[in-house]
């Protein structure tokens, strides 16, 4: 008996779309991240890439469960002394919702190369349309 090991050119990509209106925000990364992963095909391989694409709308009607809209913060650092910068969890979704749900989703992919090709996959829009009718995705339900 031989074990399977899925390679490049057996995966064949389907593009998902998801509405993410009125959805939990880390509980819809968990299972976009599983998809983009393809962890949820029998084909998995943990060194191929086998997930499909994902494309979320309606970004900005996310919501966070307790406090975390008040107390969420997300933190970078420019590079510069002193160049620590904080943004609330409510600047960011006003000022760029689509970050919000992408940087949530990229927390939890794989930090490597493979990871980077994963979060490429990656669509998000703030509003209900988006650009990729031609790929004819199907709905994905959460």
């Amino acid at each position: 008996m031989k074990s399977f090991v899925a390679k490049k050119e057996d995966v064949k990509p389907k593009w998902r779309v998801v509405d993410a209106e009125g959805q939990v925000l880390g509980r819809m990364a968990v299972k976009v991240a599983t998809v983009l992963m393809g962890k949820d095909k029998p084909i998995y391989t943990a060194h191929v890439d086998t997930g499909d694409y994902v494309i979320v709308v309606n970004a900005a009607k996310i919501k966070v469960s307790g406090k975390k809209g008040e107390q969420k913060e997300y933190q970078h650092y420019t590079g510069y002394p002193g160049g620590q910068r904080i943004t609330t969890f409510e600047e960011m979704m006003e000022k760029k919702p689509e970050k919000v749900v992408e940087m949530a989703i990229r927390r939890m992919l794989p930090k490597n190369t493979l990871g980077k090709h994963m979060l490429k996959k990656l669509k998000v829009y703030s509003g209900p349309e988006h650009e990729h009718a031609a790929q004819k995705p199907e709905v994905m339900e959460l």
